[in-house]
C-alpha cells in the first residue's frame, strides 16, 4: 500500500533526515520525501497497520529534525 502525506519542513537537508528516517522505520518498505511539493511518498510493508507505522515515522523523524511535521 503506498500513501502520501503533507509535511512542513524548513530545507532540503532536513527533508533529507527525514527520508532516512522513515525508511529507517520498521514497516515502511520505502519512503520519498519531496521538499519542492512538501510531500512524503511511502509504501508500507504488506501487513502493516499505516496509521500505527506513520506514528513511529513521525516520532523518527522529530528525532532528527524536531521542527519538522507530518500532517497524517
Amino acid at each position: 500500500m503506498k500513501k502520501t502525506y503533507k509535511i512542513d519542513v524548513d530545507c532540503a537537508n532536513c527533508a533529507n533526515k527525514m527520508e532516512d528516517a522513515a525508511n529507517k522505520t520498521p514497516g515502511v518498505k520505502n519512503a520519498v520525501v519531496n521538499f519542492m511539493t512538501l510531500k512524503m511518498n511511502v509504501e508500507f510493508e504488506a501487513g502493516q497497520d499505516p496509521k500505527a507505522v506513520m506514528e513511529q515515522v513521525r516520532t523518527n523523524c522529530k528525532r532528527v529534525e524536531d521542527d519538522c511535521e507530518i500532517f497524517l
